[in-house]
């Protein structure tokens, strides 16, 4: 029996998510940069530096917490496929990260807004944690902004989401983990807001054309999800069950 384990491109296409999910993302999380923006002194907030440094590492906090969700969904993985054969467990998450990678494309596109309720997933987590993030405001420092980056990593975002359900089909704990590092590490252009390329995303977003176009891009993931022998970047492995 043949097994596709590709969609290891897995790390290039939440790569692509990630810079993409920043059109529908731009606005929640440039509210936080700003909330973390203007909660630091005067002294910090204007020097370009210090700045740079603490908003670096409020980012990098973030990303270590979407590759430990990652990690825990490749664990979670583990146990849940522990009654299927490795064949068939494999096949259902690629079929599941094929349904969730289609409703975000929909609902990037404008054509399926339910979507959005996916987000209550998490809330209850969320409700744990947050109240930690808060006690981080006022950031004084790099170690302040680390560790506010780790709690709001993990605000309830459908994107999110459908990155981990993509980090599920690796097979792989540490793949898992790498995925959803990839994912994160697409957000950083317009999250760190590097001038052009925020500017860039924040004008494209309004863009209808192009919304549609990355809802298409998130479709085809889907379907290279559901039918990996499409993928050209494929990498076969033959396993006998």
């Amino acid at each position: 029996m043949h097994l596709y384990l590709d969609f290891n491109a897995s790390y290039l296409a939440a790569f692509a998510m990630g810079l993409f999910s920043s059109l529908h993302c731009i606005g929640m999380c440039g509210s936080i940069i700003g909330t973390l923006t203007y909660s630091l002194k005067p002294e910090l907030r204007n020097n370009k530096r210090r700045l740079f440094g603490i908003v670096l590492n409020y980012n990098l906090g973030r990303v270590l917490s979407y590759a430990t969700a990652g990690a825990l969904v490749g664990i979670l993985e583990t146990f849940l496929t522990l009654p299927f054969t490795q064949g068939q467990a494999h096949r259902f998450l690629q079929l599941f990260s094929a349904v969730v990678m289609a409703g975000a494309g929909l609902y990037l596109g404008g054509w399926f807004p339910y979507f959005a309720y996916i987000e209550k997933m998490g809330a209850r987590f969320w409700k744990m944690i947050e109240p930690f993030g808060r006690r981080l405001i006022p950031v004084q420092n790099r170690t302040q902004a680390l560790l506010f980056g780790m709690v709001w990593g993990w605000l309830p975002c459908g994107l999110i989401y459908t990155a981990l359900a993509l980090a599920a089909t690796t097979g792989s704990i540490t793949h898992s983990a790498l995925t959803m590092l990839s994912f994160g590490l697409g957000t950083l252009p317009a999250v760190m807001g590097v001038g052009i390329m925020t500017s860039l995303l924040a004008g494209l977003s309004k863009s209808r054309h192009f919304k549609h176009a990355v809802a298409a891009l998130f479709i085809i993931f889907a379907l290279l999800a559901a039918f990996p022998w499409l993928n050209p970047m494929r990498v076969e492995h033959i396993m006998t069950f």
